[in-house]
């Protein structure tokens, strides 16, 4: 997959210009060994969260308010363009940052910030 051809969607709808998308995922540990077995620390997998990070170029007929909706809960999935869903990922997010960004005689661009809530699938 080409990195210009990810797509995020929310709620079933496209973000169109998508021009980034970064998914992070990460895992916290347990200690699970006591203070008389030894030198050695040991762990066991604990639970797991992903966050999601996306840039954008703002559509002509995008409104600023419909953009600045933190707090809101999507469904996000993300796939290669043209790509069978079940070659993407998807979960439930919150929106917990919007920025949007324009300089004289650019595109206006922003970015949006994700929180995962459950599995990402």
């Amino acid at each position: 997959m080409n990195g210009n051809n990810i797509i995020v969607y929310q709620n079933g709808t496209a973000i169109a210009g998508a021009k980034s998308a970064e998914i992070s995922t990460s895992v916290g540990t347990i200690e699970v060994a006591s203070a008389t077995s030894g030198q050695w620390r040991e762990f066991i997998t604990g639970r797991k969260e992903w966050s999601l990070s996306c840039g954008y170029l703002i559509t002509a007929n995008s409104g600023v308010r419909d953009l600045l909706t933190v707090g809101t809960t999507v469904t996000i999935k993300v796939k290669g363009r043209g790509a069978a869903d079940s070659t993407g990922v998807s979960g439930t997010a919150i929106i917990t940052k919007c920025v949007i960004t324009a300089t004289r005689g650019n595109l206006v661009q922003g970015s949006f910030q994700f929180q995962g809530s459950g599995e990402l699938q």
